[in-house]
């Protein structure tokens, strides 16, 4: 067979010839831009020809700081495209942990949308390797910043060449993409991808029984270009001709449910957070949604009761999806396979509300106390991986010997796999109960009370007791309309029936607000803190 490279450049270079009237429909601070492939094609030569005369070269990284719009969609195939390293930053991280990621990602150039000037301003000092900053922005003039180089996206694209050539000496096995994880503990983590890893997991992406990517869809991501690259779904996007609807900064689940009627998107992607958002604004307002045919849920597991309004209420299809930033990140897919069509409701909700089944390509196995655990859906274990679009160490950090070992990624997280093979993410590994030796999964908990109407929000974390070592504590967050009339009995009668008497938590705190990281997760450390704060003060 013919040796031919997998490169990111290709899949623009394949929207620019089929896809050339297709379009992408991007959101900024100031205006609505619509733009064709071609149109983006050319934007991008012009900024690879930009970054060559920066001084940019094979192997550099170049950061971005931006929301989801077409100038960042530009970025990720310009960086690549001359076989540099695209870095996306998280930018709600905290200062100091971006101030890390630059320094030790070793960015020699920074793009910045214009909102999030005063932050990298604030830090500029502390900036070890960055030579130049691009600021995007849809104003004719550069704004007024400390910082110094700084240049204007479009005043750059000016000078540009359209012409300028993907590079041809890429190997495939070159990094072209950068993500760093979140940090829920420690520094974060830097992850490389390489070409080959982007491009074999954009193929992943537009497989009938995973997201099903394809020409005929009009996508709108969600979940942020900073976050391991809005989940791949930008470049399989381009490469199969998917129309692009890319809802910019700060948006709202409003914004949102417009931009859903609106364009008649297909298919979104985002965390359970944005979905329970987006389901009270459905719930107000009067929205046609009825071009949807998928809504992918990922990083965290979505409640039954989220799942069971937009596929019985809305008539959308709901799907979880499982990965993370070492994966590229999709791991599993859940879809019902054809004979279990003929379940009943319920069933379908319990197989529906599991992570799914292994996308093809990857391997996993199952590790628990004694080795590999049982297909049973009863044993836990930890989930491990591998395959050609997971990372096999991270970048320059001595952790990887935790989490890299005989050639499998140790996710730290816990599952249990049924008979079908089918994952349900029980917990991570330090979230974990342990009640008098017995475990305790604090994500079915969380479930099974946002299952109940009067919640909207639950996250149940462990407290330490004498007697049992750990017991768990539900945080709720109420409906607004049920904060006068739901209280602690009735939600802990409620949890009673579904579980053993050990598992029922000691205790349920009510919240305003439950504290979330970067990515809209639930920050359990914080609210470690809290509750700890919480018992100190009656005490």
């Amino acid at each position: 067979m013919m040796q031919t490279p997998l490169t990111v450049g290709s899949l623009l270079e394949r929207a620019e010839k089929f896809f050339a009237k297709k379009q992408v429909i991007s959101q900024t601070h100031d205006k609505l831009h619509t733009l064709t492939y071609t149109e983006i094609g050319k934007r991008t030569r012009k900024l690879m020809s930009v970054l060559a005369e920066l001084g940019v070269q094979k192997g550099d990284r170049v950061g971005t700081l931006a929301w989801n719009h077409h100038r960042h969609l530009e970025i990720y195939f310009a960086a690549p495209g001359i076989g540099s390293v695209l870095h996306t930053i998280n930018i709600r991280l905290s200062p100091e942990h971006i101030i890390y990621i630059i320094n030790h990602a070793e960015d020699k150039v920074l793009l910045i949308d214009e909102d999030i000037l005063p932050l990298i301003e604030k830090i500029q000092g502390q900036l070890k390797t960055v030579e130049a900053f691009v600021v995007m922005t849809d104003k004719a003039e550069l704004p007024e910043s400390s910082l110094h180089p700084l240049y204007s996206y479009e005043e750059l694209l000016h000078t540009g060449d359209p012409a300028f050539p993907f590079a041809a000496d890429i190997n495939e096995n070159d990094p072209a993409g950068m993500c760093y994880t979140s940090a829920t503990t420690g520094k974060p983590k830097g992850v490389l991808y390489t070409h080959r890893g982007i491009v074999l997991h954009s193929f992943a992406l537009g497989l009938a029984d995973t997201a099903a990517i394809s020409e005929s869809d009009v996508s709108m991501a969600v979940v942020p270009q900073f976050h391991v690259n809005a989940w791949g779904t930008p470049f399989a996007c381009t490469w199969f001709g998917s129309t692009q609807v890319m809802p910019g900064p700060r948006f709202t689940p409003k914004r949102l449910a417009e931009f859903i009627e609106k364009f008649k998107v297909t298919i979104t992607a985002g965390v359970p957070t944005i979905w329970l958002g987006l389901l009270k604004e459905l719930e107000q307002g009067n929205y046609d949604t009825s071009s949807l045919r998928a809504v992918l849920c990922g990083g965290a597991a979505a409640p039954k009761g989220l799942i069971q309004a937009f596929e019985k209420k809305y008539k959308i299809p709901f799907y979880h999806a499982y990965g993370a930033t070492e994966t590229t990140p999709l791991v599993t897919f859940s879809r019902l396979k054809s004979y279990q069509q003929d379940l009943s409701d319920d069933e379908k909700l319990e197989e529906r509300s599991r992570q799914g089944i292994l996308v093809p390509g990857l391997e996993m196995k199952i590790i628990g106390n004694d080795g590999e655990v049982a297909w049973d859906n009863q044993e836990m274990g930890e989930l491990c991986l591998r395959g050609p679009w997971i990372a096999s160490e991270y970048y320059k950090d001595e952790r990887s010997e935790n989490a890299f070992t005989d050639g499998w990624f140790h996710t730290g997280d816990v599952v249990t796999v049924d008979e079908e093979g089918t994952i349900k993410i029980v917990d991570r590994t330090k979230d974990l109960i342990k009640s008098g030796g017995e475990w305790i999964s604090s994500v079915e908990l969380e479930n099974a009370l946002m299952a109940h109407d009067a919640v909207f929000e639950a996250s149940v974390i462990a407290i330490p007791d004498k007697k049992w070592q750990e017991r768990p504590i539900a945080c709720v967050v109420l409906h607004e309309g049920y904060r006068d009339s739901v209280g602690k009995a009735e939600l802990l009668e409620f949890l009673r029936p579904q579980f053993a008497k050990f598992w029922v938590p000691d205790d349920i705190l009510f919240f305003d607000e439950i504290p979330k990281t970067s990515v809209g997760k639930f920050l359990k450390r914080q609210l470690r803190e809290q509750v700890k704060e919480h018992y100190s003060l009656q005490q």
